[in-house]
C-alpha cells in the first residue's frame, strides 16, 4: 500500500486576508511564515504547498526559507515552465534537496498567469503543454542522469550535468512531481510525464472517472515512469459539531457574498475550474458534504468546493476518497495558523488511524 501524504497550504500572497484569513501587517514575514511552517510539524502534517504567480512572493526563495527554520517539513513548490528554463531549475531544486535532505516536493503549474510581465509569451493552450512536457521531461533528466543532452522544441540541453545531486532513498530516485489539470492536452502529460495527478474537489464518481481515465491514457500513450499517484487539493471546513461546521460554512459564504471575503483573484475558467464552477447547478451539497456553494460567489482554486462537517464527518469524506485510490492530500482552511492544530489534531489521527 502506498504511503498517504497529508500536506496544508501556506497562502504565499502579497496582500492579507486570503480566503478569509486573518490580516495582519506581518502576514508573509519569515518570522510569520515560519510560525506556520513549524506548527505543521508539530501537529502532524507532512509539508505544505506553496502557491506561485508573479506578483506574489517568489514561491521558491520562501521554500528554500522555511527548510532552512525546519527539520521535517517538506515543501511542495509551484513552479512555472516559462518562469524558469529546466536546467536552472533542475539545478536549483537539485541543491535544496541536497541540502535538506530530500524534503523537496514540486508542483508544475501550466495555467495562467501574467506571463507577459517576466517575458513570456503565453501561445495557446497546446503550446504551454507541449512545452511543459518538454520541461518536465529534461528535469527528470537532469535528475537521474549525467551528461544529459536534448533538442525539443520549446528548450534544449547540452552536455548537461547537475550538481548537487538530488537525494536518493529507497524508491525515492528524485523530487516527486506533482501536475494539475483538466484539459485534453494537461491529461496526456499527466498520463506520461508526472508522478502525482493533483484534482481539485469534485464528486467522487467524477474523480473516479478521471482516474481511471489518466490509467488508460497512460497505457494507451506508452508511459515510462512508475505508475502515476493520484492527490486531492480541497478546502477542508471543520468544527467540532456537524451543525457547528454548516453554520460557519454558511456564514462564511454570506461574508463571501457580500463583498467581505474577495473574490480569488486566479479564479480563471481553466476548465478545471470551470468543471468545479459547474458542480453549482447539480446542487448545492454533493456526495455527503462537498459544498459547492462558494463557487458561485467567488470561491476559485481549492476554495471553490468545500468538505464541510465534523472531524468525522470529514474524515469519512476523504476516506472515500481513499478507496478510489487517492493517496496525496493537501487541505486547508481560514484562518490557516489556527485551523493547521485544529485539524492536524482532529482530522488526522481519523485519516492516519
Amino acid at each position: 500500500m502506498k504511503t498517504r501524504q497529508f500536506l496544508w497550504y501556506i497562502p504565499n500572497q502579497a496582500q492579507p486576508g486570503h480566503r478569509g484569513d486573518d490580516v495582519v501587517a506581518d502576514h508573509n514575514s519569515l518570522e510569520t511564515l515560519t510560525s506556520h511552517a513549524q506548527a505543521l510539524e508539530e501537529h502532524g502534517w507532512s509539508g505544505a504547498l506553496l502557491g506561485t504567480g508573479w506578483g506574489r512572493p517568489d514561491t521558491f526563495t520562501v521554500a528554500t526559507a522555511l527548510a532552512a527554520r525546519t527539520t521535517t517539513f517538506q515543501p511542495l513548490i509551484a513552479v512555472r515552465p516559462g518562469y524558469w528554463r529546466p536546467a536552472n531549475f533542475a539545478s536549483a531544486a537539485a541543491t535544496l534537496d541536497h541540502l535538506t535532505g530530500g524534503r523537496v516536493l514540486i508542483n508544475i503549474v501550466s495555467g495562467k498567469d501574467n506571463l507577459a510581465a517576466y517575458g513570456d509569451s503565453e501561445g495557446d493552450q497546446a503550446h504551454r503543454y507541449a512545452r511543459t512536457k518538454e520541461f518536465i521531461q529534461i528535469v527528470r533528466k537532469l535528475w537521474t542522469e549525467e551528461n544529459v543532452t536534448y533538442r525539443g522544441e520549446h528548450f534544449s540541453v547540452t552536455d548537461s550535468t547537475v550538481a548537487p545531486r538530488t537525494v536518493v532513498r529507497g524508491e525515492r530516485r528524485h523530487p516527486r512531481l506533482y501536475f494539475g489539470g483538466a484539459s485534453e492536452a494537461a491529461e496526456k502529460v499527466a498520463a506520461t510525464e508526472a508522478d502525482v495527478q493533483l484534482f481539485w474537489g469534485e464528486p467522487l464518481d467524477d474523480v473516479a472517472a478521471r482516474i481511471e481515465r489518466l490509467k488508460q491514457l497512460g497505457e494507451k500513450l506508452g508511459r515510462e515512469h512508475p505508475p502515476l499517484e493520484f492527490g486531492l487539493r480541497i478546502t477542508t471546513l471543520v468544527r467540532d459539531t456537524t451543525e457547528q461546521a454548516w453554520a460557519d460554512a454558511e456564514a462564511k459564504v454570506e461574508e463571501m457574498a457580500n463583498g467581505g471575503i474577495s473574490r480569488d483573484p486566479n479564479r480563471f475558467t481553466a476548465v478545471g475550474q470551470q468543471r468545479l464552477l459547474d458542480l453549482t447547478a447539480r446542487g448545492e451539497v454533493l456526495d455527503d458534504n462537498l459544498y459547492t456553494t462558494p463557487g458561485k460567489f467567488g470561491g476559485g482554486g481549492a476554495g471553490t468546493t468545500w468538505l464541510v462537517g465534523s472531524a468525522e464527518d470529514v474524515a469519512k469524506s476523504l476516506r472515500k476518497y481513499q478507496a478510489l485510490g487517492i493517496t496525496h492530500f493537501v487541505l486547508s482552511d481560514t484562518p490557516y495558523l489556527p485551523e493547521i492544530r485544529r485539524q492536524g489534531d482532529q482530522l488526522l489521527p481519523l485519516l492516519r488511524g
